[in-house]
């Protein structure tokens, strides 16, 4: 129990570039998720891609989801013109499949996530809205996902409330496999 602990406080600690007044500003059980990453600078490109991709509406409504949300940094390590090309409107199929593989339905919290990777054998698979898994595991103290192509992205930040559900943020952009 102390090591599950442990972790979950390192989890908890491991903010990278946001920010402890980040965190007071998205942590308000009346926004939703949409409202929560409009509220955080941290999230504007993901806000941008929610807009293209008409998700929105998905994300605001009274359904509960966890969502793997990528940092600006995480839509930055991606080739050069990627966000871009995905933003265009003859590109929102690929761009909606990309966001809702980082949505799953109902709400993960760390504990919980962690709890189930330890009850697993140390790999926790689950579905995402967009039908594929994607592969929860602990390396070190740290949460790791480990999507379709083997790509594989840390949690940086944990258990942001929303009306609707819980935001984890992730420090690369999750890929489906098609």
């Amino acid at each position: 129990m102390k090591k599950i602990v442990l972790v979950l406080v390192c989890v908890s600690m491991s903010f990278l570039s946001f920010t402890e007044k980040d965190k007071e500003v998205t942590t308000t059980q009346e926004k939703n998720i949409v409202e929560v990453a409009v509220g955080n600078e941290n999230f504007s490109t993901l806000v941008a891609a929610l807009k293209a991709a008409d998700l929105v509406g998905v994300l605001s409504g009274t359904n509960e989801f966890t969502v793997f949300a990528p940092s600006n940094d995480a839509f930055n390590k991606l080739p050069k013109g990627t966000v871009e090309s995905l933003l265009k409107p003859e590109n929102k199929d690929a761009l909606t499949d990309i966001l809702m593989y980082h949505v799953v339905a109902g709400e993960y919290k760390a504990a919980a996530v962690v709890k189930a990777i330890k009850d697993n054998g140390g790999k926790f698979s689950v579905n995402t809205v967009k039908g594929e898994k994607i592969t929860l595991m602990m390396d070190g103290n740290n949460v790791v996902i480990k999507d379709a192509k083997g790509g594989k992205s840390v949690i940086i930040m944990t258990d942001v409330d929303a009306s609707n559900g819980v935001i984890h943020a992730v420090g690369s952009v999750l890929m489906p496999k098609e």
